[in-house]
């Protein structure tokens, strides 16, 4: 399995809507707002990099109120 935490950013008036988005997302374990350069901190696990970036592409990205995301992908 490999797992990877998506730093998103959102549209203000949209964080809430984002968030509930993001928690009906299948491969998504733990979704949280946070304080600091980004507004939401979803851990995502997958089968591998390729499922990942899938999760990302079709299903994260496409939430209305996201202006950006970073991916980081653990190594351990």
């Amino acid at each position: 399995m490999t797992k990877a935490y998506v730093l998103i950013t959102s549209e203000v008036a949209y964080t809430k809507d984002v968030l509930e988005g993001l928690r009906k997302l299948e491969g998504l374990v733990e979704v949280h707002e946070v304080l600091g350069p980004y507004d939401i901190v979803a851990e995502v696990v997958a089968e591998d990099v390729e499922s990942i970036l899938v999760i990302l592409q079709r299903d994260i990205r496409n939430i209305g109120g996201i202006r950006n995301t970073v991916t980081c992908v653990t190594t351990d």
